[in-house]
């Protein structure tokens, strides 16, 4: 029998590992509530501290992708898990509205940063020839199969225990994970004597590249890309995409239903629902961004997503099965977007730099996500209802679905260089 490939361990531990900072970025949906009975804080305050954290989850992409290449996945990885878990554990001694800020928005903040997309798309660059995209799409879809895996747990453990016991139990996850991704992770196929899945080991090996200072090499990257129109066209969409997703639904779905009368518990399963869908979503996504024009994915993502965010204050008041009628729509293309944006990062500037400047459009995702976690809970605050954020949500995938139309024509073969720059 043929010996399985090491990058296909090391995808899995990748997945593991993009799946513990997933189910951390989603926990705030399920303490908003239990922070405003125990703290008095107001929803807007505590949206503040989550848009801290998703903007600084975004902030860290570009830089992250140097640190990546400079040192190597397996110590960042490590080092940044172990750096969520331990500031996750410290929320649960807090006492005012700052700490909340300085531990979930700062160091956590920073911690999921760099292990998130960038850290995958890198792995996967370096890791695979072939399959590119079927390996992006499996690892993008982590986030949903986080929220899959955690939300409905930690929902319970909130309504039985308090929101402390669900605290340590997603940090403890983290703080194991971290020393096994240590043991297991390699930096590169060279280390295991091995090339990329697709090149086969008879060949010449494939030079590393030189990492440089990661600051330079990010800050050369925005530079280089800034004078692209598809640079503009692709990160004004995954802005769009943050906003839509991470920033408001991910945030602010749970208290919604709250608000209409739905337990906590129930609201934490609609999510885990839709996580089941967009892991189904995500990694055909990944599959279908190898053959098709990625423009046209892009354009039916952003269109069905807008349709069912527009379609959700309907839902909520629908009889029968109204909301699992958005999960499902919704649920399908969460994070979908991200193997075909990937694809025309890597058409528009090319392998050497995919992860670089991908790391600058995820930035641009989280600065919509930041936006949209801190202009949903003001809504709220002040109106009573999230209604005005979700049709305005809507209405921007909607233009997004055109918009990306105006990207250069993808192309379904693989880059010539395996490795990221």
């Amino acid at each position: 029998m043929k010996k399985l490939h090491y990058a296909w361990v090391v995808l899995a531990m990748t997945f593991v590992a993009l799946l513990t900072s997933a189910a951390i970025r989603a926990t705030p949906g399920v303490l908003i509530v239990p922070f405003e009975s125990e703290f008095g804080w107001s929803r807007a305050t505590i949206s503040m501290a989550i848009s801290t954290n998703l903007l600084l989850y975004g902030l860290v992409g570009p830089f992250a992708a140097g640190i990546i290449n400079r040192y190597g996945p397996r110590r960042v990885m490590a080092i940044a898990t172990f750096m969520i878990g331990l500031g996750t554990l410290s929320t649960i001694v807090m006492k005012q509205p700052w700490q909340l800020v300085a531990l979930w928005g700062v160091l956590v903040g920073v911690g999921t940063g760099m292990v998130a997309v960038v850290m995958g798309a890198t792995i996967v660059q370096r890791w695979f020839y072939l399959h590119r995209g079927a390996a992006l799409g499996l690892l993008t879809a982590s986030s949903a199969t986080g929220q899959l895996v955690f939300l409905p747990l930690l929902a319970k453990i909130v309504v039985s225990s308090g929101w402390r016991w669900a605290v340590v139990v997603i940090s403890a996850v983290a703080l194991v994970v971290a020393p096994i991704a240590f043991w297991i992770m390699r930096d590169r196929p060279r280390d295991k004597g091995l090339n990329p899945v697709g090149i086969p080991d008879t060949e010449p090996g494939v030079p590393d590249s030189v990492g440089g200072n990661p600051l330079v090499a990010a800050l050369s990257a925005l530079k280089m890309a800034s004078r692209r129109r598809e640079f503009w066209i692709l990160a004004g969409s995954f802005f769009v995409c943050g906003a839509s997703t991470n920033g408001l639904v991910g945030t602010h779905l749970i208290p919604a239903c709250m608000d209409h009368g739905i337990p906590e518990v129930q609201a934490a399963g609609l999510l885990a629902m839709m996580g089941i869908f967009d892991l189904i979503g995500t990694t055909g996504s990944g599959w279908l961004s190898d053959r098709l024009d990625n423009r046209l994915l892009l354009l039916t993502y952003y269109g069905f997503r807008g349709l069912a965010l527009l379609y959700l204050p309907y839902g909520f008041v629908a009889e029968g099965h109204g909301l699992a009628i958005f999960a499902v729509f919704y649920g399908l293309d969460w994070i979908a977007t991200v193997p075909p944006t990937v694809a025309l990062t890597r058409q528009a500037f090319g392998a050497e730099k995919t992860s670089l400047v991908f790391g600058w459009i995820l930035a641009a995702h989280q600065v919509g996500a930041a936006l949209a976690a801190s202009f949903a809970g003001f809504i709220r605050t002040f109106e009573g209802t999230y209604d005005r954020a979700f049709i305005f949500a809507g209405v921007l995938c909607m233009i997004s679905a055109v918009g990306v139309l105006f990207a250069a024509k993808s192309s379904s073969k693989p880059a010539l260089n395996p490795l990221p720059g």
